[in-house]
């Protein structure tokens, strides 16, 4: 992969080369989608396993909860492909805006934000996935929210580490 580092007027800054940003992505995305299924088991007090199932349930629709096992799968491999995307974005943006990948807290928290905005009223509603009968408390937004800016601090801080670790 080719070196797309560059520096600024003003700053000392220099944009991460490809691969540690790739490197970010692949750590960063790993690990805020394990995080994100045992904040979602603990928010909503059911085992990891129908929190997959509930992933896979996007595209499969109720019968996901019938499917053992291989839905179980079939929501981690969801789970693991949307983080490495929702990871990647932000680490393809630190790559040409530096002030990402220096500030990783506040835009971190910041992107998970979005990502909250962006699955619950663009993903989650276009998807199959089999909707509550009632809107959420406030007290279960407040903590969904939550876990989606601790997601969006994993992504940025480990941009931002393996920036801080190239030559």
């Amino acid at each position: 992969m080719g070196d797309i580092s560059t520096t600024y007027p003003g700053s000392a800054s220099v944009r991460p080369a490809l691969g540690s940003v790739a490197l970010g992505i692949v750590i960063g995305g790993s690990i805020a989608g394990i995080v994100d299924i045992f904040a979602a088991s603990a928010i909503n007090q059911l085992s990891p396993g129908v929190i997959l199932q509930a992933i896979a349930s996007g595209l499969l629709g109720k019968a996901s909860f019938h499917g053992g096992g291989l839905t179980m799968g079939l929501g981690l491999l969801l789970q693991v492909a949307m983080s490495l995307i929702i990871a990647a974005i932000y680490g393809l943006a630190g790559a040409r805006l530096p002030m990402l990948v220096q500030r990783p807290v506040s835009f971190g928290a910041l992107y998970g934000v979005g990502v909250f905005i962006v699955m619950n009223f663009v993903v989650v509603p276009l998807s199959a996935a089999v909707h509550p009968k009632h809107p959420p408390s406030i007290a279960t937004i407040v903590l969904n929210l939550d876990a989606m800016i601790l997601f969006g601090l994993i992504v940025a801080l480990a941009q931002s580490q393996m920036a801080a670790r190239r030559p």
